[in-house]
């Protein structure tokens, strides 16, 4: 089945479409999304080496057009100058192996690096981008064409610099992940959250924030927490390196899984 939408503008309800090159889809209910949220760690920033650049037909995503193009690493478009390899295409890689075979993936990544959880839930402007808003415009245009099955969520860093920040977020995460569903239309939608690495400055901070993870986990049963602790980072004491990021793609797909199988 072939889908070409055409235009750019905003339709009735104010989003903006999704427009899809000439590209064969599978009907709406064999379109799986998941949205890639967060902060720099879930936007990439590893190397791209050889072994990432591979493409497979049934994993997709969007550009910076808003075009649906087969997926390629790197995925998020919202920071050119640091682009780099993120955890979604080993991510759809791995969920491929288990799903039925007529059902395709699309990846929509929505992380800024250096996003607080405060500045989702407000809605605030961070490098040029309306973080809610825009979660809100890509969710509503591609739910057109296919199912949202998941959200893979990865931030805490700009979290852990403060105290106070820390203290609140729990209570940050379910506000924020509420509002998520809400927008999703669906109360019970998985979200996957990736703990914060164990090689940072501050590990006493990021470990804190983690803890929150955890906590706020064991009391909402349709979001699970994946270990990172035996991850590296890129050199940087902030980033995961390039192994690192296929390791989480995979822990991702494993816990999604469980849910949408």
């Amino acid at each position: 089945m072939f889908v070409v939408l055409i235009g750019c503008g905003e339709d009735m309800d104010g989003q903006i479409p999704v427009i899809t090159k000439e590209l064969e889809l599978p009907l709406k209910e064999n379109l799986w999304i998941f949205m890639m949220a967060g902060q720099s760690n879930m936007a990439g920033r590893a190397t791209i080496e050889p072994k990432d650049k591979l493409t497979n037909n049934r994993i997709l995503t969007i550009n910076s057009k808003n075009e649906i193009i087969v997926a390629k690493e790197p995925l998020h478009f919202y920071e050119p100058s640091g682009a780099g390899l993120d955890c979604g295409i080993s991510f759809g890689t791995e969920m491929l192996k288990s799903i039925p075979e007529n059902v395709s993936i699309l990846l929509i990544p929505m992380a800024v690096g250096g996003s607080s959880i405060t500045q989702w839930i407000n809605n605030d402007t961070h490098r040029g981008v309306n973080l809610l808003s825009n979660f809100t415009q890509r969710l509503k245009s591609s739910q057109n064409l296919g199912i949202i099955k998941g959200i893979l969520w990865h931030q805490g860093e700009a979290d852990a610099h403060s105290e106070n920040a820390i203290q609140v977020y729990e209570d940050n995460m379910r506000t924020l992940f509420g509002k998520f569903r809400t927008i999703a239309g669906n109360i019970s939608l998985p979200i996957v959250a990736g703990k914060l690495g164990s090689y940072a400055v501050n590990q006493t901070s990021w470990d804190k924030i983690n803890e929150s993870i955890v906590a706020y986990s064991l009391s909402d049963e349709f979001c699970e927490v994946i270990e990172t602790s035996d991850l590296e980072d890129k050199g940087d004491r902030v980033h995961f390196n390039s192994n690192a990021q296929r390791i989480l793609g995979k822990r991702y797909a494993e816990v999604m899984l469980k849910w949408v199988k």
